[in-house]
């Protein structure tokens, strides 16, 4: 427990208020925070320090009626981050790319990771497996990376639906499951990756991941991935299922989570069912695929 956490629990139980009801005041000042984000708060889980989240507690000192600045200076200072925080040329901060980026912010401090460019990417292969009834079964990724210092031993691979249905099943290669957290009300998986031992600056190491849904999985129409950091080489892969094949696929793009997708190419459906997109030297913003089943 903190300060901080141990103040905003009694004030929410003077209030009276649900986090339901708070997340909803929240919503309506344009600060996306969800229910599990103010419970890992109150709980002192993890502590809000994105200046999202520091507006969103200088809203939670009007809505609960609390004196001005009577929360947040509670924090203390900010966690410091490491050398590389938003200085690898040419990223993108985690805001640009993901329209939930509060949120992931809230699971990455759960976990305790720092998303702050440790690893360089030289690849990245992401694999979707559709079913017969047009729904996402399986996601795989397989990720060629590099330590830009020393000591680093884990990535957290990162799933975002727009659906309530995740993924249950979690398989990885080459590397370790450690801690998982789920956010179901905003449709995100994060999964600790453990490399075998702690990496020398400039070493490569190459892992493998799958997450899969044991029931039916939610009916899909696209896939994109948000890329904050340069990657080398981006490949991207659909299958279908030979039941059930869309009548076009294309390939879309856009810079930032502010800027509409636009459709670059019309992509060809191979005799097996697939299609792909291949991106060499991808820069930072959405790469994906959508498809049209009629």
């Amino acid at each position: 427990m903190s300060a901080f956490s141990d103040a905003l629990r009694t004030a929410i139980t003077a209030r009276g208020l649900s986090l339901a009801r708070l997340r909803h005041h929240l919503r309506h000042r344009d600060l996306p925070v969800s229910v599990a984000t103010l419970s890992y708060w109150q709980s002192g889980a993890c502590r809000p320090e994105r200046p999202v989240s520091l507006r969103a507690v200088l809203a939670l000192e009007d809505i609960l009626g609390l004196s001005r600045n009577s929360l947040i200076t509670l924090l203390g200072p900010p966690r410091p981050r490491g050398r590389w925080l938003d200085h690898v040329p040419g990223s993108l901060p985690l805001d640009r790319v993901c329209p939930v980026h509060a949120d992931v912010a809230t699971l990455l401090d759960w976990i305790q990771h720092r998303p702050d460019g440790d690893l360089a990417w030289l690849s990245q292969h992401d694999r979707i497996v559709l079913g017969p009834d047009r729904e996402e079964r399986v996601i795989q990724g397989q990720v060629v990376l590099a330590a830009r210092r020393d000591g680093v031993d884990r990535h957290v691979a990162v799933y975002h639906s727009d659906s309530p249905l995740l993924p249950d099943i979690r398989v990885a290669r080459q590397c370790r499951i450690g801690r998982v957290r789920e956010d179901r009300a905003t449709g995100l998986t994060a999964v600790e990756l453990i490399f075998e031992r702690r990496l020398a600056a400039g070493e490569t190491y190459v892992l493998e991941y799958e997450l899969a849904y044991s029931a039916g999985g939610p009916l899909a129409t696209e896939y994109h991935r948000g890329v904050r950091f340069p990657i080398r080489s981006y490949l991207l892969q659909i299958q279908f299922d030979p039941a059930t094949l869309p009548a076009r696929c294309h390939r879309i793009w856009r810079p930032d989570i502010g800027t509409p997708w636009a459709d670059l190419a019309e992509l060809p459906l191979t005799r097996w069912g697939a299609t792909h997109l291949v991106q060499a030297d991808a820069r930072p913003g959405g790469h994906g695929i959508r498809w049209e089943w009629e």
